[in-house]
């Protein structure tokens, strides 16, 4: 083989290690195969989909708490650098 033979066939089979690699780490960790002419290879999972959508369900409600959470926070940081005083009045009107 002559340096540019060398090299083509070089590039081929480490562009085809890569694939392998990437096929084989995306298949390992659950996401759908890439086919370069029909999309996805494999079928929809509704396991994995139902999961998703049980995921999505618990980020919206954590982001809910967060959101609260942080309402408190910033009630509290008011209290804490608020004047006495002024706290009291305020706490005095409430009741």
């Amino acid at each position: 083989m002559t340096g540019g033979q060398f090299m083509v066939f070089g590039i081929v089979v480490v562009s085809t290690l890569g694939w392998l690699i990437s096929s084989w780490i995306r298949a390992r960790h659950g996401y759908p195969i890439e086919n370069e002419w029909h999309g996805h290879a494999t079928k929809a999972d509704p396991a994995a989909d139902r999961k998703i959508a049980l995921l999505e369900t618990e980020n919206e409600k954590l982001h809910g708490q967060v959101s609260r959470l942080e309402e408190r926070i910033a009630v509290l940081e008011r209290i804490a650098t608020d004047p006495a005083e002024r706290t009291a009045r305020e706490i005095e009107k409430l009741r």
